[in-house]
């Protein structure tokens, strides 16, 4: 079907445009075989003594179209760099051993995950164990003889019925899958089997697995062990009727010898995350309330280590705070996002709060969210990735108040390209005057004065946030010879809980069109942008705010809406997300309030729409089904809409997860647009 799809559309005359203008042969664009070339820091980790780092190099392997990870060490001090395991595998996960002489790691071997360890002097790595199912959160104990993680466990299950006996030899239809339980399908892992995860330990010389917790619950990581080595911190729902709760979680405790279970919190809401401090007196973690609204606040928490005088260390913050990492005994650190960007902040255990780290990121390539990852180690070092709007990630190490740069992963390729300029801009909203923050980026080449075709591109969520972030799509169009621009409309977090529970039982609706129609006005009267060439993209929510839009208005030349949601009843009875969705999202379920989730779907405005459009969706999409796709596809075709559905085969939610989706996904919607360009001078 998608070779089908993609003969018809090139023969239709959608080949890869011309250059942008007369300069364009000058220019040495960014293309879609750069995207391959691409290299990012991620996942660091500062040694035990302060003195160096690990981390994971990531790159796109045009061989095997897939984002391969290899382990580099570096010297703090920037005297050395080198790969630890840079060899035909890909590798994951490294973490140090406490006295730093050995390094865990996993990787995937033959369809099973196996996890390693390395001995750093003879430069050997030994076999630890091989597992069907893949562990994840793996922790050295601080006497470094076991290593601890996270594995999904197959549970028993009732059968309904004991079915017939098959005569050898017998060629029978696959039995029927029964299903009984509300979580039994994911976006990426698809029908998933009856299973929970549990905590795990195993000896770091090899041995055999131990499990530690039981029961029908899953039991999570991060896992963090008290200094003794006897207790294992994590996070769990064990609530009765969990399956059908969206925010809860508590914070638990599990004896490593007898595997006995202690609670630890009891607050209404989600207590995750938890890290025991180096002198084994407290515990921090993140708490996120269980208020029914679209976006909550996630603070940091500390509490004595029994669970007692638990107390909010970042009251007033009203951010989403993440990845907590004790700096010192007295001083924790964690993420938040402000306006685009995502830092590091630090709060001492009184509730004295400052900002570290400003825009740390660089870890997602595609488009331009709000990203990155950090490490806080031996002498209140913080390690971390951080990237521009023009670099994917490198990493960075702060100490004694001075950030150092130790990697430069791209200037091998990016110093040679010519790039599109991205700056910031903020406008207000002709729906209330509200102050809306965005970003333009300019075509290479580009000249003062001159309007060019325009491109509004919406991103997902639609709590999340882009920001002036590395984006090798975005990059892609605004070399073909578009001024892009994108915004964090209402509803995006950075800015704090009101802004983003703005779209409270409007996600889509007018509200949020007004935010993105008011950025293209800006463009328009700040003489950047042509208002005959006018197109709209977006993925996920913003594919939905893209159909949406196009029901409001005809200013568009062109759309094209990725993965969206089409109609809110079917939607939310029919994806992997519609516990939380139905909760928290909307005032009710669909039987209860049946035209509220229709005014919000944009299949309720089919019959405004007049603007061409292309639909691009994965063909196992579990989060915004293919079938929300196919309903706007063939309202369009039977109302003689210009349209083009793009099916992406074998491929979920993340259409753009392997590179070449990625440039396919950026090919497809460029040449879409190009067909109605109007400013070619004659050309088609």
């Amino acid at each position: 079907m998608q070779r089908i799809l993609a003969m018809a559309i090139f023969a239709a005359g959608l080949a890869t445009p011309a250059l942008a203008d007369d300069h364009s042969e000058e220019l040495k664009l960014f293309s879609a075989e750069d995207v391959f070339e691409l290299e990012w820091a991620d996942d660091p980790q500062v040694s035990p003594d302060g003195s160096q780092a690990i981390y994971v190099r990531r790159f796109n392997d045009i061989m095997t179209d897939r984002t391969r990870s290899h382990v580099w060490i570096v010297d703090l001090d920037g005297s050395a760099h080198e790969p630890l395991l840079a060899d035909g595998g890909s590798y994951r996960s490294p973490r140090w051993s406490p006295d730093g002489s050995r390094i865990a790691y996993m990787t995937s071997e033959n369809g099973r995950t196996a996890l390693y360890v390395h001995y750093l002097a003879s430069g050997r790595s030994a076999l630890i164990g091989s597992f069907e199912r893949g562990p994840s959160s793996i922790t050295w104990s601080p006497d470094g003889t076991m290593i601890a993680f996270a594995m999904s466990v197959e549970a028993k299950s009732d059968k309904l019925l004991s079915p017939p006996s098959r005569p050898e030899g017998a060629n029978w239809a696959k039995a029927p899958v029964v299903i009984d339980r509300a979580r039994y399908r994911t976006n990426g892992a698809g029908f998933v089997e009856l299973a929970y995860d549990h905590i795990f330990v195993i000896p770091a010389e090899g041995g055999t697995q131990r499990q530690l917790t039981s029961g029908d619950f899953n039991h999570g990581g991060p896992l963090s062990f008290t200094p003794d080595g006897e207790q294992i911190i994590f996070s769990a729902n064990r609530n009765e009727g969990w399956e059908l709760q969206s925010r809860e979680a508590d914070v638990f405790s599990v004896s490593v010898s007898s595997g006995e279970l202690t609670q630890l919190t009891e607050m209404p809401g989600t207590e995750t995350s938890p890290q025991v401090s180096p002198d084994g007196g407290s515990i921090a973690f993140l708490g996120t309330g269980n208020a029914r609204e679209p976006f909550l606040p996630t603070n940091v928490f500390v509490m004595n280590v029994d669970g007692g005088n638990a107390r909010n260390l970042t009251e007033g913050l009203d951010r989403r705070a993440g990845d907590v990492q004790w700096l010192s005994s007295s001083e924790i650190a964690f993420t938040f996002q402000n306006r685009g960007e995502n830092n590091i902040g630090v709060v001492d255990t009184r509730g004295n709060r400052r900002t570290a780290v400003e825009g740390i990121g660089g870890t997602t390539i595609g488009r331009p969210y709000v990203s990155g990852s950090y490490d806080a180690g031996a002498r209140s070092t913080l390690l971390y990735t951080k990237g521009s709007a023009q670099r994917p990630a490198d990493l960075y190490a702060f100490r004694s108040g001075r950030a150092t740069r130790l990697t430069s992963l791209n200037e091998d390729l990016l110093a040679h390209r010519d790039l599109g300029e991205v700056t910031s801009f903020t406008y207000n909203s002709e729906l209330d005057g509200l102050e809306i923050q965005g970003w333009m980026i300019t075509p290479p080449g580009y000249e003062q004065g001159k309007a060019y075709p325009l491109i509004i591109e919406i991103h997902g969520g639609p709590h999340l946030a882009y920001g002036p972030h590395f984006s090798a799509e975005l990059q892609r169009m605004a070399a073909e010879g578009y001024v892009v621009i994108y915004d964090n409309h209402r509803g995006s977090i950075g800015y704090g809980s009101e802004f983003a529970n703005l779209l409270k039982y409007k996600y889509s609706s007018p509200d949020d069109f007004a935010d993105h129609n008011s950025a293209v006005d800006w463009a328009i009267d700040n003489g950047f942008a042509d208002p005959e060439n006018l197109f709209i993209a977006g993925g996920s929510a913003g594919g939905i705010a893209t159909a949406y839009a196009i029901g409001l208005t005809d200013r568009f030349n062109a759309a094209m809406a990725a993965k969206p949601v089409i109609n809110w009843v079917s939607k939310v009875l029919t994806a992997d997300s519609y516990i939380g969705q139905i909760a928290n999202q909307f005032p009710g379920p669909p039987w209860e309030h049946l035209n509220h989730y229709w005014e919000r779907s944009p299949l309720s405005l089919v019959g405004n729409v007049t603007t061409p459009t292309m639909l691009i969706t994965g063909e196992v999409d579990y989060r915004t089904p293919i079938s929300e796709t196919e309903q706007f596809y063939q309202a369009l075709q039977l109302r003689g809409v210009p349209s083009v559905m793009v099916r992406v085969p074998g491929t979920n939610h993340g259409i753009a997860s392997r590179p070449s989706l990625l440039n396919a996904k950026t090919d497809y919607t460029i040449a879409w647009f190009e067909r109605y360009r109007t400013d070619r001078d004659g050309e088609e």
